[in-house]
């Protein structure tokens, strides 16, 4: 799947803080992880209801692999959720 581009975020609103207070992922560290080189994208096959939703493996500039889930309205990207992966996730992205 191609990324749009120039590549652009949104944020909800009214989940801006989720992924830190849920998961410590800051929103700037989850937009750095689309900028991965070898970041690894699926489609969200469980997920993609009403929408096309995707899964992105991908390392910030700190090192640390991201699991996000995202989608894409009107060119711009719309992350859903980001966490640190677990075990198996990041041999996934290691692979």
């Amino acid at each position: 799947m191609m990324l749009p581009d120039p590549l652009t975020f949104e944020w909800d609103k009214g989940n801006s803080q989720k992924n830190w207070l849920k998961h410590g992922v800051r929103n700037s560290d989850a937009e750095e992880a689309f900028f991965d080189r070898q970041k690894r994208i699926a489609k969200d096959v469980f997920h993609s209801g009403k929408e096309n939703r995707y899964i992105l493996l991908g390392k910030t500039k700190k090192e640390i692999v991201l699991f996000i889930v995202f989608t894409i309205r009107k060119k711009t990207v719309r992350i859903i959720s980001a966490r640190k992966t677990n075990k198996q996730e990041a041999r996934l992205y290691e692979q």
